[in-house]
């Protein structure tokens, strides 16, 4: 392995840490607790290598978004393929997105909440979070029915689920609710 090989393995190393550790004092502590110099505190980094890796706290939770937007399309692909048919498909996609938003808040807010830096929507969006949001369009493109284009009915079901996510999460609507508010977006949108 050349002296460059190493060092570019070394940086990409140190800049996983960064991400590991900012999402777990995050998760630990809300994303108020996470700053740069917390960060080099618990990496054992001075602030300077912090900032040769990530401008700021704002390209962290960045970071943290993509590498989360990764995981909820593993969570959302898996979801899909193992069920059968379009009301299954759509009933396990809308689980997977809350069971993800509920076991990673803080990650879940570095995706939706937080001004992470990342443009949505538009062409230079990254890969990351495409990807997520065509986990959602692949399972409910046949569903859409005639006349409705899927994009529009993918984001419709993807503000609903957020909706339901940060609503409960604020205590508006009681958690104990979620399932039957599952089960009536389902019945609504799956009558294939």
């Amino acid at each position: 392995m050349s002296v460059q090989e190493r060092k570019q393995r070394e940086r990409a190393e140190r800049e996983r840490l960064i991400v590991a550790t900012a999402r777990e004092l995050a998760e630990q502590q809300g994303w108020d607790a996470v700053t740069t110099r917390r960060l080099a505190e618990r990496i054992e980094y001075s602030q300077p290598v912090l900032y040769s890796h990530f401008r700021g706290k704002r390209e962290i939770i960045g970071a943290v978004a993509l590498e989360g937007a990764a995981e909820m399309t593993a969570a959302l692909r898996a979801a899909a393929s193992a069920a059968d048919g379009p009301r299954t498909r759509v009933a396990a996609l809308a689980r997977a997105y809350l069971d993800f938003a509920e076991r990673n808040p803080a990650v879940y807010d570095a995706m939706f909440q937080l001004d992470g830096g990342l443009p949505f929507a538009e062409e230079d969006t990254p890969e990351p979070l495409k990807e997520a949001f065509a986990a959602l369009l692949d399972g409910l493109g046949e569903v859409a029915g005639d006349g409705v284009h899927p994009a529009l009915l993918t984001e419709t079901f993807w503000a609903a689920l957020h909706g339901l996510v940060t609503l409960t999460r604020a205590r508006r609507l009681p958690p104990e609710g979620t399932g039957h508010r599952v089960e009536l977006l389902v019945d609504r949108l799956a009558v294939v």
